[in-house]
C-alpha cells in the first residue's frame, strides 16, 4: 500500500471538512476529526475550550520559545450550488463558502511536516477556533483561559485570497482588516392607507432619507486620511402593498481601525437618526455594538512572517506592504492580547480556478495552495524558533 503525498493527503482532509460543513459553536464533528488526525501525529489534544475549540502541542528541544499556529473551523449558513463536484456539501444550507475546510487543512499539514522534521527547537500549538464567522470563537477561547493555559509567544493566521494569484502570500504591518461594528435603526411612525397617506406619518420615507443621510457621514465627518464605510444591507418594515407600515428597520455594518472612527460613527449616525425622525414627527431608537475588533500586524512578526513566505515561494510572490482591507477576521482579537501577524495566501487571480469570491454559493477553496499553505506554517516554526 503506497503512502499518499502531502498534496493528497491534505485534499483527503479538505474534502471531508467540505462534505460535512457546520457553523459557528456546532463544529462538533469538525473538532472530534480534527482532534483524530492531530492523535494520529502522536500529539496530545486539548479539546472543548470555548465551545469546541481545541489546541495541540509539539515541543521539540529544550527552547523556552512557543508560537502558535491558529485555524479557523466554522461554515456558513449558505446552500452550496456545485453539485457537479464530488466534495459538495452533504448538509442542505450549510457550506464552507469561506474556505475554513482549506485552512484546518493546511495547519493540520504544518503538524505533519513538524512532527516528521522536528527541525525546530521549541513549542508550537496548533490552534483550532470555532465561531469565526460571527465574531464570537476568539472571545469564547480566550475567556476560557486559552492563553492561560497554552501560552505562545506569537500567534500566526492566514486566510485564502480569490482575486489574488494562487499560492502568492500577501501581508503588512499595522493594520490588515478592519473592525465591524453592527448597527439597528427602528423606526415608529403612524400606518395608513395607501391612498390616505396624510393621515399618517411614514416610515419608509423616513427611513430612505436616513438611508441617504448616513453616507454622509463617511463623506463629510470622517477625516478622508482614514478609512471608514457605512453600509445599510437590510430594510424591513410591516407594511402591506397598500398600506403604510407603522414600523422600518434598518439593520447595516460598519468598518473603520480607529477606535475614534467608530466612536464618531456611532455618535453622528444617531444625531443623525434622531433628527430626520423628529423632523417627520416620527420617533426612532438606535443601536450600535461592536463585533470585530480591527487586525493590526506587530511589526516584528510581520518580518518573521514575510521571512519565512519568501523561504516558502520566493520573494517574487511576497507582497508584505499590501494595501489594507475593510474585511473583517476575529483573529484581530487574538492580536489584542498576544502578538502577531496575519497573511492573506492568493485562491486565484481573475479567470482562474480559485477566483470565485468568499461567501459565494459557488465558492470552492483552491487545491492547489494546500501544500503552500501547509509549508508556510511550518516555515514559521522554523524561523521562529531556530535550532
Amino acid at each position: 500500500m503506497s503512502i499518499p503525498s502531502l498534496q493528497q493527503q491534505l485534499t483527503t482532509w479538505r474534502h471531508g471538512f467540505h462534505r460535512h460543513p457546520e457553523t459557528g459553536f456546532e463544529e462538533f464533528t469538525t473538532a472530534a476529526e480534527v482532534a483524530r488526525i492531530l492523535r494520529s501525529l502522536g500529539l496530545e489534544v486539548h479539546e472543548g475550550i470555548g465551545g469546541t475549540g481545541l489546541v495541540a502541542s509539539l515541543t521539540v528541544g529544550d527552547g523556552p520559545g512557543c508560537i502558535g499556529l491558529r485555524a479557523d473551523m466554522d461554515a456558513l449558513n449558505i446552500h452550496e450550488q456545485a453539485g457537479q463536484r464530488a466534495h459538495a456539501s452533504c448538509t442542505p444550507g450549510k457550506m464552507h463558502a469561506c474556505g475554513h475546510d482549506g485552512h484546518m487543512a493546511m495547519v493540520l499539514g504544518a503538524a505533519k511536516l513538524l512532527c516528521e522534521r522536528r527541525n525546530f527547537n521549541g513549542t508550537v500549538r496548533f490552534i483550532f477556533q470555532p465561531a469565526e464567522e460571527h465574531g464570537r470563537g476568539a472571545k469564547a477561547m480566550m475567556a476560557d483561559g486559552l492563553f492561560q493555559r497554552f501560552p505562545v509567544d506569537a500567534l500566526y493566521g492566514a486566510h485564502n485570497m480569490p482575486g489574488m494569484p494562487a499560492g502568492h502570500i500577501a501581508t503588512r504591518s499595522g493594520g490588515i482588516m478592519a473592525s465591524e461594528d453592527n448597527f439597528v435603526i427602528h423606526i415608529h411612525g403612524r400606518g395608513t392607507h395607501a391612498a390616505r397617506p396624510h393621515m399618517g406619518i411614514d416610515p419608509l420615507v423616513i427611513g430612505a432619507e436616513i438611508v441617504l443621510a448616513l453616507q454622509t457621514v463617511v463623506a463629510r465627518n470622517v477625516d478622508p486620511s482614514l478609512p471608514a464605510v457605512v453600509s445599510c444591507t437590510e430594510f424591513l418594515t410591516d407594511g402591506i402593498r397598500n398600506a403604510i407600515p407603522t414600523h422600518v428597520t434598518l439593520k447595516g455594518d460598519t468598518r473603520s481601525y480607529h477606535p475614534a472612527v467608530q466612536q464618531l460613527l456611532a455618535q453622528r449616525m444617531e444625531q443623525l437618526c434622531q433628527g430626520i425622525c423628529a423632523a417627520h414627527g416620527a420617533s426612532c431608537s438606535f443601536e450600535y455594538s461592536h463585533e470585530f475588533a480591527p487586525t493590526v500586524n506587530w511589526p516584528a512578526n510581520t518580518a518573521t512572517a514575510v521571512q519565512a513566505a519568501r523561504n516558502v515561494v520566493g520573494e517574487a510572490a511576497v507582497d508584505a506592504e499590501v494595501q489594507p482591507m475593510m474585511i473583517s477576521e476575529d483573529f484581530g482579537a487574538f492580536l489584542q492580547q498576544v502578538p502577531g501577524n496575519f497573511v492573506f495566501i492568493g485562491n486565484g487571480a481573475a479567470g482562474e480556478d480559485g477566483a470565485v469570491p468568499l461567501h459565494n454559493a459557488s465558492y470552492d477553496f483552491n487545491d492547489r495552495i494546500l501544500e503552500t499553505g501547509a509549508r508556510y506554517f511550518a516555515e514559521l516554526a522554523r524561523v521562529s524558533l531556530p535550532r
